[in-house]
């Protein structure tokens, strides 16, 4: 009779933060704002990469998909999220809450991915020079761009289809900024420790192995840089790496604490800060990391503009 009378959620509510009027309406704003410097900076990096012939190297079309993803992400979540804040709250049906995790899972490991290829071609291009066009063929980065979008869209299907086994008999609110993994699991009424235990083993192919790649290839950069003779070239190695080396540092400082490390003592708010960070904060900075000081990104954009000026 207990299981007859649980009703089959049909609609998800999404709190968001929870604050007052003008704190809603300011964060509306701020949203908005850094919504539109996302769109703009990352569409500026692709137009720039695709038309500058300076920039048609490994390193810049790892950029320009990163660029991709970092567009395709906060509007998976951004513009739902403006409806949240607007409306103290708002309510998504299931199919696009799985929709939006969909595309949220999917773009989240892509770059997950990706960050990892860039440090490969950083190591290559540092630590085996002579052979950099031979290995890091144009040909290659595109098999591997498109073989690791497919993946992610591939696993994260599988995914949904483990989600779509859990029952979800109410209460039907998530205390959060969009559907996300933790949160639809703190709500279902299913036995969450199988999922629990795949979220885990899918962490170690997207983020402990990555991760540990990363680790290896800088190390090995590191000790390059020290063994080059001059100052000049290890200030000009350590240049073509930096940028590279802070996105990673700041994109998946958030990801573990959100997802690898434990979680229990934080509060929602918390983790709807952490999660406000990297999927709206991450996707603002990286073009600006990217362009600062980079002469090449600079040089692009004089060109484009004593060409259409």
């Amino acid at each position: 009779m207990q299981e007859k009378n649980r009703t089959t959620v049909i609609e998800f509510f999404l709190l968001g933060f929870q604050v007052s009027q003008n704190c809603r309406i300011f964060l509306f704003t701020l949203l908005l704002v850094l919504y539109g410097g996302i769109i703009f900076g990352n569409l500026l990096i692709i137009t720039l990469v695709s038309a500058s012939k300076n920039l048609h190297t490994p390193m810049y079309f790892f950029i320009s998909q990163l660029s991709i993803s970092d567009i395709l992400l906060p509007t998976d979540v951004v513009p739902n999220l403006l409806s949240i804040q607007l409306n103290n709250g708002t309510t998504i049906t299931f199919t696009g809450c799985m929709a939006q995790f969909y595309l949220f899972f999917t773009t989240e490991g892509f770059e997950c991915l990706l960050l990892t290829l860039m440090s490969y071609d950083r190591y290559v291009a540092i630590c085996n020079p002579l052979h950099y066009i031979s290995i890091m063929t144009g040909t290659l980065c595109v098999k591997l761009v498109i073989i690791f979008w497919f993946l992610c869209f591939f696993t994260s299907f599988i995914y949904i289809i483990i989600i779509l086994g859990l029952k979800f008999c109410g209460p039907n609110i998530i205390d959060h900024l969009f559907c996300d993994l933790v949160p639809l699991q703190a709500i279902s009424c299913s036995d969450t420790f199988p999922m629990k235990i795949q979220l885990y083993l899918l962490s170690i192919k997207f983020l402990i192995i990555p991760s540990m790649i990363i680790v290896i290839s800088y190390a090995k950069i590191a000790r390059a840089i020290l063994q080059m003779p001059s100052n000049f070239s290890r200030q000009k190695a350590f240049s073509t790496c930096s940028s590279h080396l802070t996105v990673v540092s700041i994109f998946y400082c958030m990801i573990f604490s959100v997802y690898i490390v434990p979680t229990s003592e934080q509060t929602s708010n918390v983790n709807k800060m952490l999660s406000l960070l990297y999927t709206v904060f991450t996707p603002l900075i990286n073009p600006i990391i990217y362009s600062f000081r980079n002469k090449d990104i600079k040089k692009a954009v004089q060109e484009i503009i004593l060409k259409y000026l």
